[in-house]
């Protein structure tokens, strides 16, 4: 909806004043979408230069745009699946906030076609939505923003706290570097009320594993892909963060689904194990297909020797997961935290950021 009134609006601000119709918008249906940035400012002015109101102007915009795009009756509309990834762990300090991020990036951006011998085809950038699930806040934080106060509505209230809601999580979402991201790039921060949320759900009658999907359900028609930053355990609330990541109706394998961060090292291994059977679990307890679809090695210092390369040959050796890509240990992540930026913003030819690339490409 979003991307046919955006072009209902430059399509009506493109015609002369006194073109449209005037349109009877009496006893109708209000209803919510997102325009670029500039974009609601400039048709609210031009509104005011035709001497309609704004909800004249929408209403006209839309109905020129609907009359010329009538759909043939024998045509289907098959809906469209927002592409659902989670990156977990439960080990912290793995990098989950560096790939979930990374990997929102790449996708915003998109990637060009290649040439040689690979010859891949180009990749259009997506409107994509980030999540920040866990009560920590590095991914917000990381990122420049703020978490959102104490007592304001949150994720945490639209998925336990129901009778609290009175307004839309779209009021909270923050764009990040608009003008690098083409205004494909959002970010869902974190909330101070998250580190209650595994206590809210152990209160909560019903299915409480759906909670998580009911919650960000409004927001899909919104964003071609939804990217979760998962907290650091094995509670309820990842729980509902891995059902999330389910396979829905007729969606495609792998189409969604986990992807794993890991480091080169045995107590990672041991991570990887626990997380795979809360998976497994999930996946029988309520009957659904979860898709694991690869692991990160992240962190990876070749100088630290045997060790690392021996850890690294055991995740090249399960290929099912795949491992996605290997991330080196270098200072252009670092930097770039410190400074608040995206990586594929502040350092878009480091090797980390090729390898953030590569994520989305295997991915597909």
């Amino acid at each position: 909806m979003q991307v046919a009134v955006t072009e209902a609006v430059e399509q009506w601000l493109s015609r002369e004043a006194g073109q449209d119709a005037t349109v009877d918008t009496a006893g109708a249906d209000s209803f919510n979408t997102w325009l670029p940035t500039g974009l609601y400012d400039t048709f609210k002015a031009e509104c005011t230069s035709r001497d309609i109101s704004f909800v004249q102007g929408l209403a006209q915009a839309i109905r020129a745009w609907v009359d010329s795009h009538a759909a043939p009756l024998t045509e289907l509309t098959i809906p469209r699946l927002t592409r659902r990834f989670i990156v977990c762990n439960q080990k912290g300090g793995v990098g989950k906030t560096t790939v979930a991020a990374g990997l929102a990036q790449a996708i915003a951006l998109g990637l060009p076609a290649t040439t040689g011998a690979s010859k891949l085809p180009a990749i259009p950038g997506l409107r994509v939505l980030l999540v920040d699930y866990d009560p920590q806040g590095h991914l917000t934080e990381q990122l420049g923003c703020k978490q959102i106060a104490p007592g304001t509505e949150s994720l945490v209230t639209h998925m336990v706290e129901r009778e609290r809601v009175v307004g839309s999580l779209m009021d909270h979402i923050v764009p990040i570097a608009p003008d690098y991201f083409e205004d494909r790039l959002f970010l869902l921060p974190s909330s101070f009320e998250a580190f209650l949320l595994d206590s809210k759900l152990g209160g909560v009658r019903g299915p409480r594993e759906a909670l998580l999907q009911r919650a960000l359900a409004p927001l899909e028609e919104h964003f071609d892909v939804i990217v979760i930053d998962a907290p650091p355990n094995l509670g309820l609330a990842m729980d509902a963060g891995i059902y999330y990541a389910h396979r829905r109706k007729n969606e495609a394998k792998g189409n969604s689904g986990v992807v794993i961060p890991v480091e080169a090292e045995d107590s990672s291994a041991h991570a990887y194990m626990m997380l795979d059977g809360q998976i497994n679990t999930v996946s029988l307890d309520y009957e659904v297909d979860i898709d694991r679809l690869g692991l990160v090695v992240n962190k990876y210092d070749v100088r630290k020797g045997y060790v690392v390369a021996t850890a690294l040959e055991q995740w090249q050796s399960l290929q099912d997961p795949p491992v996605l890509t290997v991330v080196p240990d270098l200072k252009e992540q670092r930097e770039a935290v410190h400074v608040k930026q995206p990586l594929l913003q502040y350092a878009p030819s480091s090797t980390q950021a090729q390898r953030m690339r590569e994520i989305r490409r295997r991915l597909g």
